[in-house]
Order: structure tokens, then C-alpha cells, then sequence
């Protein structure tokens, strides 16, 4: 496991819980609009958090935090994620999970082994356009498909969500992702926001009737889906 940041308190990244955040290291993607860039393509310059220190700070917090949001980078590329998911359900903690969807069988494992409570999937784009937006021309959605799949089957509670950029971003798009998630659980409009720590600089987010027209697109296939971030 390699950890490179702890938020010690949120009452945003984990629905309904009090919770903390651990940032794993590393992605497979490069999403030019990542906000947690330096997470992704620089992390030979960021310090290290120990297991040991992570376990301390959760340890002090039990009965105070309910929960523990995992995310990234992307999770699942870490070895030994599993073991770090089950000592902290040990401790008694709820679990979330923040991934892109592109290990399913990794997901499945988790899952059934009871080491996640909640996860969180990124829709990145239509498929269509999923390789652009990803940053690898060509991509194959077939895993990304496979854990949409399998997410819908109910074996976990779920929601899947959508960074919506300007320069990404069509009305065309969001009736492709729409039809493809059909009837998922939740599902969330994510309005992007320069965090100074992107992959590319200069993208830009929808204004709220923007985001309200996308809204109003997807929920004709999705019925619940909501804005975030506005």
C-alpha cells in the first residue's frame, strides 16, 4: 500500500457517515481534468504516509468516526488492498470505496469478502468518447462495462457519478451514459472544479443551467439522479 494523503475529518466524501479519507497513490488512467494530479503522475515527489500511522489515527478515532472513505488515484492498483480494508473493518468501521471501475474482478473479490460497505464508480464519459476523456486513445470499456454490470446486481450499495467538464462534455454524451446505466441505483452530476492540481490546465465547468439541462437528460433513463457540487 502506498499512501500519500489523510483528510482526518469529512461530513462530505462518505453519504450519511462522520468519516476520513485516505488518498492511495497511483492510477492507470490520466484524466486530463484529475484534480488529485499529483496522486496520479507525480508521486515519486510526494511523502509517504505509513500503514502504521493510519492505523494509529483510526485506532484514537474509534467511536468518534464512522466511517472511512478509500480513494486515489485508484485503489485497486494497490497490492495488499485487501488486507488494508479488512484491518479497518476490524476496527469497526464502515468502508467506501472511490474506484474507476477498470479491475472488476478485484471489485467482485472485495465485495464478496465483505471488506467494502459503499462504493463509488466514475462514469468517465460516454463510451464513445471514454478514451479521450481518460487520457488513453483507444481505451477498451469492456472492464468498465463489467463493473457497471456488476454494481447493478445489488451486491453492495452503490453510485455512480460523472465529473462533468466543459471541453469533455456533450449533451450527446450524457444521453449515451444515460441509456447505459439505465435504472442504476444513484447516480450524480459532479460539477467540476479547478483544484489547482490537474493533469491539464485550462478546462473549464458547466454553469448550473447547464448542469441542470444535463440533469434533466439523464434522468429520462435514470430517475435517481441528482447534481453535486453546485
Amino acid at each position: 500500500m502506498v499512501i500519500q494523503g489523510l483528510q482526518k475529518l469529512t461530513l462530505l466524501d462518505y453519504p450519511g457517515k462522520v468519516a476520513c479519507t485516505v488518498f492511495t497513490a497511483g492510477c492507470n488512467f490520466r484524466c486530463p481534468f484529475c484534480h488529485n494530479a499529483s496522486l496520479v503522475i507525480d508521486t515519486y515527489k510526494n511523502e509517504e504516509i505509513s500503514l502504521e500511522e493510519v492505523y494509529s489515527y483510526l485506532k484514537k478515532r474509534q467511536g468518534i468516526l464512522d466511517g472511512v472513505c478509500v480513494t486515489g488515484g485508484e485503489p485497486l492498483i494497490q497490492h495488499g488492498i485487501e488486507e488494508f480494508l479488512g484491518n479497518i473493518k476490524e476496527m469497526g468501521y464502515a468502508v467506501k470505496l472511490d474506484t474507476n471501475g477498470s479491475f472488476p474482478e478485484k471489485l467482485k473479490k472485495i465485495v464478496s469478502a465483505g471488506l467494502v460497505d459503499y462504493v463509488a464508480m466514475d462514469i468517465k464519459n460516454s463510451r464513445e468518447s471514454y478514451g479521450k476523456t481518460i487520457g488513453i486513445e483507444g481505451y477498451d470499456t469492456g472492464n468498465v462495462e463489467k463493473s457497471i454490470q456488476y454494481l447493478r446486481s445489488g451486491s453492495v450499495p452503490y453510485e455512480f457519478r460523472t465529473t462533468v467538464v466543459q471541453e469533455f462534455h456533450r449533451r450527446s454524451d450524457f444521453e449515451s451514459i444515460g441509456k447505459w446505466i439505465e435504472g442504476a441505483d444513484k447516480y450524480y452530476l459532479q460539477q467540476f472544479v479547478d483544484s489547482g492540481d490537474l493533469i491539464q490546465d485550462g478546462l473549464h465547468g458547466y454553469n448550473k443551467d447547464i448542469m441542470n439541462q444535463a440533469l434533466e437528460v439523464v434522468k429520462k433513463s435514470v430517475q435517481m439522479a441528482e447534481l453535486r457540487g453546485l
